[in-house]
């Protein structure tokens, strides 16, 4: 399959639902969704293209908050680093496979931004009073 530009809403529909095709038959956080979750797919991928297209294309259907579902999930099962290191690992093999270009690069780049906050929030949650403290980057202190 050649790879080719994200540039319209048919592109997002690509990545979202090759994206979690992925996921429902991943070992490792399958079940979330599948078990845990019980995601109503038909319900929840036109919302995933909304979010996606507003990301990466400046569209502006979605209208949800991203924190919330994610709190209600992590109630049934704490959501560990591990499950958002395999969310993006399956999200960058995704854009590898169908995708290349400039909105490429930025949907893998808010991906990670993503993993860090949803795994930051959650380990708030998850380890209270660790208080972990995310260190800053000096590029001139090479550690």
């Amino acid at each position: 399959m050649e790879k080719r530009e994200i540039s319209n809403r048919d592109d997002i529909v690509l990545l979202v639902d090759s994206f979690y095709d992925k996921v429902k038959a991943d070992d490792l956080i399958g079940f979330i969704f599948n078990d845990v979750a019980k995601v109503n797919w038909q319900r929840h991928l036109p919302i995933m293209y909304d979010f996606w297209e507003g990301l990466l294309l400046d569209g502006g259907n979605y209208k949800g908050n991203v924190m919330d579902p994610h709190f209600k999930l992590n109630k049934l099962i704490p959501l560990e680093p591990a499950f958002f290191d395999r969310w993006l690992q399956l999200f960058e093999a995704t854009i590898a496979e169908h995708f290349t270009g400039e909105k490429a690069t930025l949907a893998v780049t808010r991906a990670r931004s993503i993993k860090g906050i949803m795994l930051f929030k959650m380990d708030q949650v998850n380890r209270p009073g660790t208080d972990k403290q995310i260190p800053l980057v000096n590029p001139g202190n090479k550690q």
